[in-house]
């Protein structure tokens, strides 16, 4: 009479248990938005490449990622958002490479509750914190840390008077107000503030308003291959002055644009950029190596890009907060989403290939004055500045 009732017991916790499992075996999938076409590619590329050297495996979980190009588009990276959390169920969101598309993002992943490491600059992606940004977070060097380093070199080297050019879109908007601020702390005068599109084909007439200001240098705020145009023309009605640019160009497509062009060219970048010649005392030096040593080792010598290092900063966060995240719940679940999201709010010190980052409820890129070096364009190459 007990036989019967114990195989159903028995079958009944074999199958509790076969589920127990699967839902054990759940992979932790993470959605990836990047500009792999359009005017950004030569930032997106880099960032496609370096998603296939993320960890596989973490805490014992195996970790998938979904990757999805967005051209640069607000409305494509939109839709990839969505799509990325409605139909392939990802725990968090990396991207997008630019500043506009990561900001058409930000709506999309707090309505979803799923956390968000952008790709792009502006400080404008998570700050000022509110509930919505409180879901977003960003491994690049926010532009007002980056203008304080072109500030201060700038007054260093008496420069008393500056042409501004970046994009007519939110990565020139947010440098154009973080560079007045640092111009008025530093009394230089901005004698000439234009725009042009990532798309132009011709900067002349903004050139010649720049000019007749007669700088004496000028600072370019675009990125990636774009931000040649306004240099080379520049170049080509015989500038003599200083020309500084953000660290958006630093990747080697700008170097092959530029070409002769834009040598002599100042700007602050991450250190991983020049991680050999930093001193073996940088906290960032042997992280950003590894990265260099196994990117490279992928596609070629010389190949690296400082964009690249973003996904991979991207990469190093996400893995550094899987394991508390568990904690709250599995993978797919509400719980293990909050759980990120509050992980990576309470980084401490994580070294990146491009900083070392402190993160707060308040502070939500976490670098600080190690996140940056000031480099020049010599011989076709980055050169670290004392």
């Amino acid at each position: 009479m007990t036989g019967k009732p114990f195989a159903l017991r028995f079958a009944a916790a074999t199958v509790l248990a076969l589920l127990a499992s699967t839902a054990l075996a759940e992979p932790i999938r993470i959605g990836v938005s990047i500009s792999t076409t359009g005017p950004a590619a030569s930032l997106g590329l880099p960032q496609q490449k370096s998603i296939l050297l993320l960890p596989q495996e973490v805490a014992g979980q195996k970790v998938e990622y979904i990757v999805l190009d967005d051209g640069g588009d607000t409305t494509k990276a939109v839709a990839n958002a969505r799509k990325l959390i409605d139909e392939n169920k990802v725990d968090a969101l990396i991207g997008s490479s630019t500043t506009p598309a990561s900001l058409a993002m930000i709506d999309v992943a707090a309505e979803k509750a799923t956390p968000m490491v952008s790709l792009a600059a502006s400080a404008a992606i998570i700050q000022p914190m509110d509930a919505k940004r409180a879901w977003v977070f960003k491994v690049p060097q926010n532009d007002d840390l980056m203008a304080d380093a072109i500030g201060d070199h700038m007054a260093a080297h008496k420069v008393k008077t500056v042409a501004f050019i970046g994009f007519n879109d939110a990565y020139g908007d947010g440098w154009a107000v973080q560079f007045k601020r640092v111009a008025a702390a530093k009394g230089i005068t901005i004698v000439a503030d234009e725009r042009f599109a990532r798309t132009d084909a011709s900067v002349t007439g903004q050139v010649l308003k720049m000019l007749a200001g007669k700088p004496d240098a000028v600072l370019i705020a675009g990125s990636g291959t774009p931000a040649a145009l306004p240099q080379k023309t520049l170049h080509e009605r015989n500038y003599g002055g200083v020309i500084y640019q953000t660290h958006g160009i630093a990747n080697n497509d700008f170097l092959r644009v530029g070409g002769k062009d834009v040598e002599g060219t100042i700007l602050p970048v991450g250190p991983m950029l020049v991680a050999a010649q930093l001193p073996d005392s940088n906290p960032i030096k042997a992280h950003a190596l590894e990265y260099i040593t196994r990117y490279e080792a992928a596609n070629g010598a010389g190949s690296v890009a400082t964009f690249g290092a973003h996904a991979y900063d991207a990469g190093t966060l996400l893995a550094a907060a899987i394991p508390v995240a568990l904690k709250q719940g599995a993978p797919g679940t509400a719980g293990f989403r909050a759980g990120l999201r509050a992980a990576m709010e309470g980084q401490h010190g994580l070294v990146m290939a491009h900083g070392v980052a402190t993160m707060s409820a308040t502070d939500h890129n976490g670098f600080d004055s190690r996140a940056r070096v000031m480099v020049t364009i010599q011989g076709g190459a980055w050169k670290l500045l004392p």
